[in-house]
């Protein structure tokens, strides 16, 4: 087995690693994770860290979950992948059966591909083709309307639709045009209107926006209930079901990426459920294998997919995919993964941590440096300033959140930062005690940098 400061060398000099400022990266020893078990992840050295961030919103149930394993292992004896192209696989069949039983009623056809970003990139592309195929086409049709600062993935189509202009705004130019609204948040609200007021605006602005431009809206995109790499932004009561109303009013195919939100982590198994939405697409992954595998899927309904129904030779057809699609290892897992949360009621378990976290959390309402704590189920991000009064934000060159992960990745605990809103994303089945220590340490973590922050500028001074 390869040493520790050796993988560390070739680590340095050959990955490339994602959202990493490199120069950076390189000199901060990160931990090089060799193994896991249960709710830990375990480095090179044999150091254990609570995995706070339920590795990247994705894990379920845990790390070498036996039931999860076995149905992997299993299905390695059979066969590892055989392409959808053509032909069609026993374990992509079940699964789509028992997504379909699960998802809203109206989601009837599951498309499967390997990540978050290209399910709502085929969802974008269904949409837009389906207006041109419907029984009544409608080719004008060519707009998308998202949400400010929404983020839906990494690819062309659908960063086009997303709005994190740190993320996206060097490729602006090689984006297609897209219609947006602001989000229903109002933390951060312009002076001049009362947060009741401006969410009050944001509401009129959407069915302003779509009622203007209604004939030409292909879809509208949006995260339920949460706008996970926002900074865990939560919408007010009602404001999915006005977008359903909005989009039903017209003909337009609303498009719910539930890739971040959905299994569990806003309570129910799909954020949909909360406010009896019914969408035409569902993009889900992340959760869908528990966390194991690549795997994705973008369910749509009969209506839909009735559109490119007819003669081959009519070119109906969907022509996209990809060589990993359904592939049988991922749907393995994720039927063992939707098993486990019949078996172990995981929603009740979900409902506990929801409210463990919001009552140790607390603690942090009156915090100078905290300027708002927003929660859904157990989603959270805790957004801290230099002056909680007047909203103001650590200068970025402090790189306040990174260094708050900094510290509680020396108690053991893995958090991730969005800027400075600081993100805990346990995995559903965490749990009760280690929600505790997740918490516990966050909170120290938090003190612990801002201390150390505000000593070096007082000696600095």
């Amino acid at each position: 087995m390869t040493d520790p400061q050796t993988l560390r060398n070739w680590d340095n000099e050959h990955v490339w690693h994602p959202f990493a400022p490199m120069s950076a990266f390189r000199t901060e020893e990160v931990p090089i994770i060799e193994r896991a078990d249960g709710f830990d992840l375990i480095d090179a050295e044999g150091r254990r860290y609570l995995d706070g961030i339920s590795s990247l919103w994705c894990n379920v149930h845990g790390h070498g979950v036996p039931k999860i394993d076995a149905a992997v292992k299993e299905q390695i004896d059979r066969m590892s992948h055989s392409t959808l192209l053509g032909l069609s696989n026993t374990p992509s069949i079940e699964l789509a059966k028992r997504l379909v039983d699960l998802a809203p009623a109206s989601l009837s056809k599951v498309f499967y591909s390997d990540s978050g970003s290209t399910a709502v990139e085929a969802a974008l592309k269904i949409a837009y083709q389906y207006h041109r195929q419907k029984s009544n086409p409608e080719p004008q049709r060519d707009l998308f309307v998202c949400l400010s600062d929404a983020y839906h993935g990494d690819t062309v189509g659908s960063v086009s639709v997303g709005g994190m202009p740190l993320f996206h705004g060097i490729y602006r130019n090689m984006l297609f045009e897209t219609l947006r609204i602001p989000a229903p948040v109002a933390l951060h609200h312009p002076p001049e209107l009362s947060k009741e007021a401006y969410l009050a605006w944001c509401f009129q602005e959407a069915e302003d926006v779509i009622n203007e431009h209604a004939d030409r809206i292909a879809g509208v995109v949006m995260e339920p209930l949460v706008q996970g790499a926002a900074g865990i932004w939560v919408h007010p009561p009602g404001y999915l079901k006005h977008l359903r109303n909005l989009t039903e009013k017209h003909g337009i195919p609303l498009i719910a990426d539930e890739v971040a939100v959905g299994f569990g982590r806003t309570g129910t198994m799909f954020a949909c459920e909360q406010e009896d939405v019914f969408p035409d697409l569902l993009c889900v992954a992340k959760g869908l294998s528990g966390g194991y595998l690549p795997l994705a899927a973008t369910l749509a309904t009969d209506e839909i997919y009735d559109a490119f129904l007819g003669e081959p030779s009519e070119g109906r057809t969907f022509f996209h995919g990809h060589t990993f699609t359904g592939n049988p290892l991922g749907c393995a897992a994720a039927l063992a993964n939707l098993q486990l949360f019949e078996e172990s009621n995981l929603l009740k378990r979900i409902a506990e941590n929801t409210e463990r976290l919001k009552s140790r959390l607390g603690v942090l309402a009156d915090h100078p440096h905290v300027a708002e704590v927003r929660q859904k189920g157990i989603m959270v991000g805790i957004e801290l300033v230099a002056n909680r009064p007047m909203l103001t934000p650590f200068p970025k060159e402090l790189r306040m959140g990174h260094q708050v992960t900094v510290a509680a990745r020396e108690r053991g605990v893995i958090v991730r930062p969005l800027g400075d809103v600081i993100v805990l994303m346990p995995a559903p089945a965490m749990p009760v005690e280690l929600i505790d220590r997740l918490v516990d340490v966050t909170i120290e973590a938090i003190d612990t940098a801002i201390s150390q922050v505000q000593l070096s500028q007082t000696e600095g001074a």
